[in-house]
């Protein structure tokens, strides 16, 4: 009895440090993302002693907990209908309203889920939850893609895959077979889904064949870049949940089928050392210190290597690829872009891939809305039914739904 005693409290205390994070003061719900953290933290360890042990592929592992604990079955309800179809060889999940009086065609937006491109997918009740909430609130056929994962497959393999998705939704006979506007499009997407969205308008934009293009792009705190890991939200952000610096490069390098041996050098910028003459000619297109404000900038100093290592851009030629990092296309293409919408948060490490993205965008002379949340965080806006509901969930959900449902 004595023992139990003892051990209880310590126990208590070794799981008190587990889940204890510094944040920043201003972050929603803060004790609630130190639980999700550290319940995430503790799924990816089993998951990488597996790999290590040669058992199965970490990714493969944790997407497979993820879905097996949150998957939901293709059921319609009174207010949707929801279908699985197969777009171009692409699975998709369809949500349909029902038609509404006279109204004869509806709005639409292709969402397209997160998960550093190897985790979720559009059936999970988290991504399932958002897009019957965006068919509901903004009466709109709503198209989430269901792009192939890694390790199974890698870039540009995600890429193709939205794209091929999009295009096919896009063409005037399907989009009469599910009622929708075609001058009422949007193509949507959150973080690696953002990536993915961001990419594929880009491609669209130049594609002469098109009949029907996108009104609108809507990207969800986007990962749009490879080439500097040391902005100010990397430097800021770089500990915090629930996407630390370290995970997203190990994501970058998954994504582009590379070794873990280069996450160091990647960190510190090697890739694009100045020495680096593959990388010269975008250095311009990704100046943070002239495209960012100066309340995101701070007292944050760049970090650029004189010599680095030229060696990684040859072995790893996405890195400089716009169709993996759409960051780094030219004005010209930029310039073609539909009206965007761009969600950033402050405690989150690609906060300024967005507010770049956003500015350059701006310059070209689109249209931009660049809604920022001060008390937000990575990932946040899929987080809003019980056991993992923030409020900051809510409050971006709501904010994208109402900016789509004023602009498309």
């Amino acid at each position: 009895m004595r023992a139990a005693w003892v051990l209880l409290p310590a126990l208590a205390a070794l799981s008190a440090y587990y889940v204890y994070l510094p944040l920043p003061g201003a972050v929603s719900d803060p004790w609630k993302l130190m639980l999700l953290d550290a319940t995430f933290r503790a799924v990816q360890q089993t998951c990488h002693l597996i790999h290590y042990l040669r058992l199965s592929h970490h990714l493969i592992v944790l997407n497979y907990l993820i879905c097996t604990f949150d998957k939901l079955k293709s059921v319609s309800s009174e207010d949707i209908k929801i279908t699985d179809a197969v777009f171009d060889g692409v699975e998709v999940r369809v949500f349909e309203p029902p038609a509404k009086g006279d109204e004869s065609l509806k709005r639409s937006v292709v969402y397209i889920h997160g998960g550093g491109w190897a985790l979720a997918s559009a059936r999970t009740s988290l991504y399932n939850n958002l897009c019957r909430i965006m068919a509901e609130s903004l009466n709109a056929v709503v198209v989430s893609v269901e792009y192939r994962l890694v390790p199974e497959v890698c870039f540009p393999e995600q890429y193709h895959d939205a794209l091929r998705a999009t295009k096919h939704f896009l063409q005037p006979d399907v989009l009469a077979e599910y009622s929708v506007d075609p001058s009422r499009i949007a193509i949507s997407g959150d973080s690696a889904g953002g990536n993915l969205a961001a990419a594929v308008c880009q491609q669209l934009s130049k594609d002469e064949d098109l009949t029907v293009r996108p009104k609108l792009q809507a990207l969800i705190y986007p990962v749009l870049q490879a080439f500097d890991f040391n902005t100010p939200s990397y430097q800021q952000n770089m500990n915090m949940p629930v996407l630390p610096r370290y995970v997203m490069v190990n994501y970058w390098i998954d994504y582009l089928n590379g070794d873990y041996g280069l996450a160091h050098e990647l960190l510190v910028n090697n890739h694009t050392a100045l020495n680096v003459g593959q990388a010269l000619s975008f250095r311009a297109r990704l100046n943070w210190t002239s495209l960012l404000p100066a309340s995101f900038k701070k007292s944050y100093k760049p970090v650029v290597q004189a010599t680095g290592t030229a060696a990684i851009v040859e072995r790893l030629p996405a890195l400089l690829d716009v169709r993996a990092v759409p960051l780094l296309a030219d004005d010209a293409t930029l310039a073609r872009q539909p009206r965007t919408y761009v969600l950033t948060c402050e405690n989150d490490v690609l906060r300024d891939d967005g507010a770049m993205y956003a500015r350059r965008l701006e310059r070209a002379g689109v249209p931009v809305t660049l809604d920022h949340f001060h008390d937000c965080f990575h990932g946040c806006m899929i987080f809003t039914v019980w056991p993992t509901d923030f409020s900051a969930g809510v409050k971006t959900r709501d904010s994208y739904v109402k900016w789509l449902d004023e602009n498309l």
